[in-house]
């Protein structure tokens, strides 16, 4: 059967007009993404070779995703950056690592997602300064998981390369990869395009109601009008019937009565094509001559439209490719199978080749299913979590007996979950509960669901589950279940009186105290860690602080790689709870690094919301920031969220009302619907933060009074005790701020931070020579720790108190560090709040905002300001994520609005 080529453009005018702009955008120097969305048959794809043809002067690269190579790390990147790995010595060291380990040009660790990415977009970058680079990327839906993370991290980075990056997808609900990009939904052709299409197309005579059911029924999808109409017979064109299914069935249906027309040569040739992922000609025509076939059977194929070979083998849809491999029967398909991977270079592909002899291997089969777990664990060693995942649920599939099956199982299961991929994992999960044959296997079946259930919504079951999982574990396996008790005793932290009335962390920490016991001083420092978690909620801090000293002291003596993917949530925790930020600080950034290195996505949100967290306490802004945006950016690619406990410190700190207020009111709201206690009491904490730098007390107070009346969340219960004397101190409740003293000094357990906090607050409630001596304390100790924000609040305070004793001299001098310190941080409140002390005190100080340096956005002025420290183009690019040319390009326009032209205009212009 023949169907007609006819033009695909019908109604195309606004879509056509859209890519010559990004087109001539990227040819005057401007980097674009388009991300064009759609149903299967709608003119994606023609839509990608319009492009094509119009980028004249252009060099263009085309990819797509294939189904079978979901699980390959790195797949569909190779496709774009394969013609340029000649330039890969241009990149930065780190960049050119993780490019190179990721292609397995290398050894060495996974690679940092995003350097990764940021070589990408440097190497794309480079080719685009010498000619204008048009990067086509079909069938995205069917990327692996990591290109499709590095293609949205490029596309969210184009401004000042001359490139247009094209990603077609299919329309789909849980398609998600590649939200927040440029967006053009393609939708079927009007009803007068529609007829015109099917006019032009259909031979004889078409009765006017089938064609308007053709149209009503296909919604104007042109390729569904066109294989449908064309696969009528002249009866059924003058007045038969269209079937009901849906659309992406009945062209699969369709393609399939094509194909089963054929003679068998030529649905063999079809069926080794569909086979081979890599769409090379000369793989297809070697191996097509192990099987017989060859040249008359494409010619065929080609003359029914359904593929066309030159430099690639090309199918006329990917519906033709699936049904093509649908059609051959089981022995076709290892036959197929088994050419492909007798006629591959073995050196060249071996995860390939394997996945080859995979196919052709029957169930069960010790050897290849050995192997699968073996390349899982190098696909992992590169950073392909999900192809680790891939590899072992293929495993899995081959391994006859059910105990080892369900291990194999379980083990896809959890790579498919740390790489965020949570309803693979539950399939399989749900799989794993089939084979199992030990009670060992069925604990760990109901841990892996308390996890899944967590990650994917960390409400009220979650804690339950992980708590009775963890029970199970008991007597099976001692450290296993130490792990699940300290799982669920994280979520029950997090899910707080939100999870139940009466709270459920109190009965796993008793459930967990039963089953640890207190461990001993030569205990590991796991086992340490959950008898002092546990212990402080059963009993106190002063009970819990040996066991979780030791804890601390021994993750910072001796981190275990393993554990940051396991519990180094947790071991923060302990570092907060022990009052020691420095210990704080650093485990949250080694915990980042390795969740990094190990590729671990979901792992690396968490570590980044408490990072954020860390920073933002330190002072440093900008930088909280920036680990905001990147955690956003992954959360978004595996389909879960930053924490919001950093996210509302900052913007706290940096006091601007008008955005942080709706920011903490959405963070409680939410928190209460998704059973969030802890990130609840964080917003009303944040809110008494910022009420408290803005000078507005009694909004403190009452926003204090919501979070103190906490009992077992305690480290946010510690944080807003100082907020709570501060502010009540300020409109006059002595008693309630007396109250919070109290309960504050009952648990400063001994460190810089705490000592300092508490002396501030002394300092805040006693008078004369007392006062100064405790703002004078909380200096010196607060000047030991990182905390510049408390300590900065500290002379703050106390130069208040000097003016207010007529000690204008000294008032001006504390008050002055502390406008500087706040200026330097960004934390405008505090710092509009000093001034105004300044002024009082005789100080006049314009405000800091100018109406030049107000024009720059966040990033124009984060980047102006790394510039004016001496960071020069590439430098800053790598901390960004933004190529050098970006760099430069937001720089022209910081020069731009600052009426300057130079970076040393920058050093005169912005305060240091």
């Amino acid at each position: 059967m023949h169907v007609p080529r006819t033009n695909a453009f019908l109604g195309r005018d606004h879509e056509r007009a859209e890519i010559d702009g990004l087109l001539g955008r990227a040819r005057h120097g401007g980097g674009s993404v388009l991300v064009v969305r759609g149903e299967a048959g709608i003119g994606k794809t023609a839509l990608m070779r319009y492009c094509a043809r119009q980028a004249s002067g252009f060099r263009v690269l085309e990819a797509s995703g294939v189904e079978s190579e979901m699980e390959l790390p790195f797949a569909a990147l190779h496709q774009l950056c394969g013609p340029f790995l000649d330039r890969i010595g241009a990149l930065p060291g780190p960049q050119r690592q993780a490019l190179e380990v990721a292609f397995g040009l290398a050894g060495g660790n996974p690679p940092d997602l995003f350097f990764l990415g940021l070589a990408t977009l440097g190497l794309l970058a480079e080719a685009a300064a010498e000619q204008p680079l048009a990067c086509l990327v079909d069938d995205a839906q069917w990327l692996d998981g990591a290109s499709k993370q590095v293609l949205a991290f490029v596309g969210r980075r184009l401004n000042a390369e001359p490139m247009l990056l094209v990603i077609a997808v299919r329309e789909d609900p849980d398609e998600q990869g590649f939200d927040g990009l440029p967006s053009l939904v393609l939708s079927g052709l009007t009803k007068d395009d529609a007829r015109k299409l099917l006019t032009a197309s259909v031979a004889g005579r078409l009765e006017d109601r089938v064609r308007d059911r053709l149209i009503a029924e296909t919604s104007g999808n042109p390729l569904a009008l066109l294989e449908l109409a064309g696969g009528m017979s002249p009866a059924d064109l003058a007045g038969g019937s269209v079937g009901h299914s849906p659309l992406s069935g009945r062209l699969h249906d369709h393609y399939l009565r094509r194909i089963a027309e054929l003679p068998e040569p030529t649905r063999l040739f079809l069926a080794l094509a569909a086979a081979d992922p890599t769409a090379d000609p000369a793989l297809v025509w070697r191996a097509g001559r192990a099987l017989g076939v060859g040249r008359d059977e494409a010619a065929m194929a080609e003359v029914e439209h359904l593929l066309t070979i030159d430099t690639l083998v090309r199918f006329r849809h990917p519906l033709v490719r699936s049904a093509a491999y649908s059609a051959a029967d089981q022995a076709q398909r290892r036959a197929v199978h088994q050419a492909l991977a007798e006629t591959m270079d073995p050196r060249a592909d071996p995860e390939r080749l394997l996945s080859h002899r995979a196919a052709v291997a029957e169930a069960p089969d010790e050897e290849i299913a050995a192997e699968l777990e073996e390349a899982a664990g190098r696909a992992e060693a590169r950073g392909g979590r999900t192809a680790a995942a891939g590899f072992l649920q293929r495993s899995a599939a081959l391994t006859g007996e059910p105990g080892r099956r369900a291990d194999r199982t379980l083990a896809a299961a959890l790579a498919y979950l740390q790489a965020g991929s949570m309803q693979k994992a539950a399939g399989l999960v749900a799989e794993a509960a089939a084979d199992v044959r030990t009670d060992l296997q069925r604990a760990l079946v109901a841990r892996l669901q308390g996890q899944i259930g967590w990650a994917s919504f960390p409400g009220p079951s979650a804690p339950v589950q992980l708590s009775r999982s963890a029970a199970q574990l008991e007597g099976l396996d001692a450290d296993l279940a130490r792990e699940a008790y300290l799982d669920a005793w994280g979520a029950s932290l997090v899910a707080g009186r939100l999870a139940d009335p009466e709270g459920v962390l109190p009965e796993v920490s008793r459930a967990a105290l039963r089953s640890n016991p207190d461990p001993g001083t030569s205990a590991e420092p796991e086992a340490l860690l959950l008898h002092g978690l546990a212990t402080l909620i059963v009993d106190s801090l002063d009970a819990a602080g040996a066991s979780l000293r030791r804890a601390v002291d021994g993750f910072m003596a001796d981190p275990d790689p393993a554990w940051y993917q396991k519990g180094a949530n947790l071991v923060s925790t302990a570092a907060v709870l022990l009052w020691d930020f420095e210990a704080w600080a650093t485990l949250s950034g080694r915990w980042t690094e390795h969740a990094r290195a190990a590729g671990a996505l979901v792992p690396l949100v968490s570590a980044l919301s408490v990072h954020e967290l860390v920073t933002a306490w330190r002072g440093d802004l900008e930088a909280a920031a920036a680990l905001r945006d990147e955690g956003d950016v992954l959360a978004e690619a595996v389909g879960t969220r930053m924490f919001p406990l950093g996210a509302v410190l900052l913007a706290a700190y940096r006091g601007r009302p008008d955005e942080a207020v709706p920011l903490l009111a959405t963070v409680a709201a939410e928190a209460v619907e998704r059973s969030e206690g802890i990130s609840a009491q964080s917003a009303h904490w944040a809110e008494a933060v910022l009420y408290n730098g803005l000078g507005r007390y009694a909004e403190a107070v009452a926003a204090a009074e919501r979070t103190v009346d906490e009992t077992y969340l305690p480290q946010v219960t510690w944080w807003v005790l100082p907020e709570l004397v501060e502010a009540a101190v300020r409109t006059g409740k002595r008693d309630l701020a007396e109250s919070a003293l109290r309960r504050l000094a009952e648990n400063a357990y001994g460190s810089d931070w705490a000592l300092g906090l508490t002396a501030r607050c002394r300092a805040l409630l006693a008078d004369g020579a007392e006062a100064e001596r405790w703002y004078q304390e909380a200096i010196t100790l607060l000047d030991r720790t990182l905390l510049r924000p408390e300590s900065a609040r500290a002379r703050l305070l106390y130069g208040e108190w000097l003016r207010r004793e007529e000690r204008l001299r000294d008032a001006r001098d504390r008050i002055g560090e502390a406008h500087e310190a706040f200026t330097a941080m960004g934390a405008e409140g505090f710092a509009e709040r000093a001034r105004r002390e300044l002024a009082a005190s005789g100080v006049k100080l314009r405000r800091p905002s100018s109406p030049q340096a107000s024009d720059l956005s966040a990033q124009e002025e984060h980047i102006a300001r790394l510039a004016r420290d001496g960071r020069t183009n590439p430098e800053i690019g790598a901390e960004l994520f933004i190529s050098a040319r970006t760099v430069e390009w937001h720089l022209r326009n910081v020069y731009m609005k600052l009426g300057i032209t130079s970076r040393k205009g920058l050093r005169e212009t912005l305060s240091a």
